[in-house]
């Protein structure tokens, strides 16, 4: 009874409005890492609800507990994420710290919403014709939604000339432009490759965006390959081009892979693919970020396996125990694979020169490595991921180029 009438007591202190009103930035300094928080105060049916986002890890709209609330101070704690922040207003400032798991940091947030710039995107009108398709993967009961652009100028007379490229997503359900970070590279690359004579088809993964059904939370890559396979079948089906290409970016890569292996494509892109066992991936990611946010880099495979995270999904699992090995020197078409020697997630070193020995001779592949680009293929510091949302750039305007170009040479053959 005591601790209930505690819990009233605070409640009772809290405003139902505040001059706090609106968003506070700042940035949160860990160690070695820099993370950009953003507290919300919005006023909704006579009280005021306050939400977190991290738009460095890509979360928005975190739920937080007010503990105390008033024109000039703010105490919140979030039980999901084990964290509180208590601050008070000082020369327009909220001056606080940051606690999380028994470590306290200093946050101070101005006044203001993050300003988020990406020049690369691309902006309507565009001087091409797009249409929303739909198709369907019947085995796993998904239907998929996207859209396919055509090129600049194209000319049913001359489908016979005209590559078409599937465009696969990374891990995670995205939708068809794979935003992330208030990045849309797939949008980007469906525009640039309009502009080049290449037509594309992007589309929201199952159970996202306007894509309806096919399990999600127990599914695997080998799954959303089905997907993707049902999406090169549609395109063949409507015969209104030439060569049918996949272009694949992470797990995205693999599901290319998967699809060349069956020789369902004619020519493929790997950007930051996979080339050695899913585990290995994942500790050398796992390493990799530790040592460049300072800290001690001695993950294994065993501990990796160990924990509860991966013993809980079922997605986790599969990735782990899947050797792409087999897949890669299975595929006899033409070859585009592409790493940044910066990215931790798929480090270059050890997957891009796996794939390039493990690849069946053809004189039309490719295997290319650039200096300072990150995951995303942007251009970076350090490649950590907490760098993605604040660099202005969506991908390489090299990468983009070189992908291009490539395809023109190797589909005019």
């Amino acid at each position: 009874m005591f601790l209930l009438l505690a819990a009233v007591t605070v409640h009772a202190q809290v405003q139902p409005t505040t001059a706090l009103l609106g968003s506070w930035t700042g940035k949160l300094n860990v160690g070695a890492v820099s993370l950009t928080l953003v507290l919300n105060f919005e006023q909704k049916d006579g009280y005021v609800v306050v939400t977190l986002d991290s738009p460095d890890q890509g979360a928005k709209g975190i739920g937080a507990y007010k503990d105390y609330l008033s024109d000039d101070s703010v105490a919140i704690h979030i039980d999901a994420i084990v964290m509180n922040y208590c601050a008070k207003l000082k020369d327009d400032k909220l001056v606080g710290t940051f606690t999380q798991h028994g470590q306290s940091f200093p946050l101070v947030l101005e006044k203001g919403k993050l300003e988020v710039r990406r020049p690369q995107e691309p902006k309507a009108p565009f001087p091409y014709k797009t249409e929303e398709v739909t198709f369907r993967n019947e085995r796993d009961g998904a239907t998929l939604v996207g859209t396919l652009t055509y090129p600049l100028g194209y000319d049913p007379k001359q489908a016979k000339k005209t590559p078409v490229v599937l465009l696969v997503s990374g891990s995670g359900q995205q939708n068809r432009d794979e935003e992330l970070m208030q990045h849309k590279p797939f949008l980007l690359i469906a525009d640039f490759f309009a502009r080049y004579g290449i037509a594309t088809l992007r589309y929201d993964d199952r159970a996202t965006g306007a894509s309806v059904g096919g399990e999600v939370k127990n599914a695997t890559t080998e799954d959303f390959m089905r997907d993707a396979a049902a999406g090169i079948d549609y395109l063949r089906r409507l015969k209104k081009f030439g060569r049918v290409g996949v272009l694949g970016h992470s797990e995205g890569a693999v599901i290319a892979f998967m699809l060349g292996a069956k020789k369902k494509v004619d020519f493929l892109v790997s950007l930051a693919g996979p080339g050695v066992k899913g585990d290995i991936v994942l500790v050398a990611q796992s390493n990799r970020i530790l040592e460049l946010a300072g800290q001690p880099a001695n993950m294994t495979v065993e501990l990796f396996r160990q924990q509860e995270v991966v013993k809980q999904s079922p997605w986790m699992q599969w990735f782990c125990d899947y050797d792409p090995s087999a897949d890669i020197s299975k595929t006899r078409c033409p070859v585009l694979a592409l790493n940044g020697d910066r990215d931790c997630q798929v480090i270059a070193s050890q997957n891009l020169s796996a794939i390039e020995r493990l690849l069946p001779k053809n004189p039309l592949n490719q295997c290319k490595e650039y200096p300072a680009l990150n995951h995303l293929f942007q251009h970076s510091t350090t490649g950590l991921p907490t760098e993605y949302s604040s660099i202005e750039e969506t991908l390489s305007p090299d990468v983009l180029r070189d992908m291009a170009q490539w395809i023109r040479r190797i589909t005019e053959h």
